[in-house]
């Protein structure tokens, strides 16, 4: 894919993620439920923060991630999302550019926040996350640039921002303003409760402008009310021109015009930490769109990244996933 300034530019929560390891006990003690996201208020995530142990501040959020991504394995990325301007703001600004993505959205003075997560790792690499969404949320039309979107081969929406009307307003407007200028646009569901809250609007937005679905294996059964994997393929098949659907160690299937793709999963050789997997998936996937990939390469290359994240602490990768990626053949 040629002609743009910008393979991908991502859209969603400019969120910074303070990553630290903690044992089951810390957990119980604080009451954080193991292994899901939770909501926090100030007061909670400024309580967590002072107890636990040292931590690593980067810039994070799942559109973030897969834009961070995508910049490591050689492409070239755009960041969308609302910052304050504050300590955490600088941090989110200054991180996102270092590891190689545009960002230009300006900071917003005033009492409102930096949204912020706090990421505690276990022994067993399971992330419990407790999530303080700051002004992030607040993201509105106001936001979206309309050259940034015209300037980019793909738009990637992240599904996590779907709560608040403002918020999908700018959806629909860089939608609208995407498919204007002939660019490809993807949508991920983002997390299964998601999905639940906005089934219908979700589905409505699919059918109407999404041209590359991003879900794993809960979320495409959620968003079809159903626990058959085969007949939520099947519906999404006739709603989108191409679905990615993730499942984690059974691989992913792509579902495009008919045409079913099977990638298996990279071997993993330990577990350290789950977070990020899916951004990564899709920072591989559509960076090898952008590289005009048929499915099964750009599937191999979004299985590699994810498998690479997996194996450390955090959705930021140690080393350039483009180094990685030629060394062992996933990119020429």
């Amino acid at each position: 894919m040629t002609g743009a300034q910008f393979d991908v530019v991502a859209i969603g929560n400019a969120i910074v993620d303070i990553i630290g390891r903690c044992d089951d006990g810390f957990l119980e003690r604080h009451g954080a439920s193991k292994g899901i996201m939770n909501l926090v208020d100030t007061d909670r995530v400024a309580t967590l923060y002072s107890a636990m142990g040292p931590g690593i501040e980067i810039s994070g959020g799942s559109a973030a991630n897969t834009a961070a991504g995508i910049a490591s394995l050689g492409g070239r990325a755009a960041f969308i999302g609302k910052v304050a301007e504050d300590e955490f703001g600088c941090i989110f600004r200054h991180d996102i550019r270092a590891a190689g993505v545009a960002f230009n959205t300006p900071a917003v003075a005033g009492e409102r926040a930096t949204s912020r997560s706090l990421i505690l790792v276990t022994p067993d690499g399971q992330r419990t996350m407790n999530t303080f969404l700051g002004i992030s949320t607040e993201l509105d039309q106001g936001e979206v640039d309309p050259a940034v979107i015209q300037n980019a081969n793909i738009v990637y929406l992240e599904g996590y921002l779907f709560d608040r009307d403002e918020a999908k307003a700018a959806f629909r407007q860089a939608v609208d303003i995407a498919n204007k200028a002939g660019r490809r646009v993807a949508l991920t569901l983002s997390d299964a409760f998601c999905v639940n809250r906005h089934r219908a609007e979700f589905l409505q937005l699919i059918r109407s402008g999404i041209g590359i679905l991003f879900a794993n294996e809960s979320e495409i059964l959620s968003l079809y009310e159903t626990e058959n994997f085969e007949e939520a393929a099947r519906r999404v098949a006739q709603d989108t021109p191409l679905a990615v659907l993730t499942r984690s160690e059974k691989g992913s299937l792509i579902i495009s015009n008919g045409e079913r793709v099977e990638v298996a999963a990279e071997p993993i050789s330990k577990v350290v930490d789950t977070t990020g997997a899916g951004d990564l998936y899709a920072a591989g996937f559509l960076f090898g769109l952008a590289l005009d990939y048929d499915l099964a390469a750009a599937g191999r290359l979004g299985s590699f990244a994810a498998a690479e994240i997996i194996g450390q602490i955090g959705a930021r990768s140690e080393v350039k996933l483009s180094n990685l990626a030629r060394i062992r053949g996933f990119i020429g």
